[in-house]
C-alpha cells in the first residue's frame, strides 16, 4: 500500500510524472487573431500533423467550448472574459496531464492572454498570432458574423465595435493573407520543435 498523506489520500501523479510516460514535453499552443483569421484551420492541422508524428494531444476550440463547457454564456464583456477564463483553466489542467494542447480562440485582450502564460511553468505557453488584415477577415467570414455585426445584429463584436489588442511580443507571428495553411502549419512545428517540445524533423 502506499504512503499516505496529511489529507488521507494516496501521494498524487505529478505532471513531470505524466509527460514522461508520454515521453513528451507539455505545452499550450495558443492560437489568438480575429474571426475568420485562420486560427483554427492552422490549429487542426498542426494537431493532426502532431498525432500522426506519435504526440498525445488535444485541440480546444471555441466553437466546440460553446456548445459544451460555456454553453451558458454570452456575448458580453464579462461573459467573454470568462468563456476565456474557463478555457485557459481547462488547457492548463491538459497540460498537467502532459498533454500538447491547441487552443484556438480570439482572445482580444493582452492581460487575458499573460494571464494564462502566468498560469503556466515557463516555456510551456506559446502564443501564436494568426494575423490576417480585418478587410481580409472580413471578406472571408465564413460564419457571417462580419456582416451580422455590420447591420447592428451582433453587438461587442471583435474588430467592429469591441477591440482586438495586437500582441507585442508573441512568440510567432503567421500573416495568413500572405501564407498558405501549410506554411503556417510547418512554421508553428519548427517553433515546437526550436524550443525543444517536439523532436526537429530527422531527429
Amino acid at each position: 500500500m502506499g504512503v499516505l498523506n496529511g489529507t488521507g489520500q494516496p501521494p498524487g501523479i505529478g505532471r513531470d510524472e505524466r509527460a514522461r510516460q508520454k515521453r513528451q514535453r507539455p505545452c499550450v499552443v495558443w492560437f489568438t487573431g480575429l474571426s475568420g483569421a485562420g486560427k483554427s484551420t492552422l490549429s487542426g492541422l498542426v494537431d493532426r500533423r502532431l498525432f500522426e508524428l506519435g504526440y498525445h494531444t488535444y485541440l480546444l476550440d471555441g466553437d466546440h467550448l460553446r456548445r459544451g463547457l460555456n454553453q451558458d454564456l454570452g456575448f458580453s464583456h464579462a461573459d467573454r472574459a470568462e468563456n476565456i477564463r474557463r478555457a485557459a483553466e481547462v488547457a492548463c489542467l491538459m497540460a498537467d496531464a502532459g498533454l500538447i494542447v491547441l487552443a484556438a480562440f480570439i482572445s482580444p485582450f493582452r492581460a487575458e492572454r499573460r494571464r494564462i502564460r502566468d498560469l503556466l511553468p515557463a516555456g510551456e505557453f506559446v502564443e501564436v498570432f494568426v494575423d490576417a488584415p480585418l478587410a481580409v477577415a472580413e471578406q472571408r467570414d465564413p460564419k457571417g458574423l462580419y456582416k451580422k455585426a455590420r447591420r447592428g445584429e451582433l453587438k461587442q463584436f471583435t474588430g467592429i465595435d469591441s477591440p482586438y489588442e495586437v500582441p507585442e511580443a508573441p512568440d510567432l507571428r503567421l500573416p495568413t493573407d500572405r501564407l498558405s495553411a501549410e506554411q503556417g502549419r510547418d512554421s508553428v512545428l519548427a517553433l515546437l520543435a526550436q524550443r525543444g517540445i517536439i523532436r526537429a524533423a530527422g531527429a
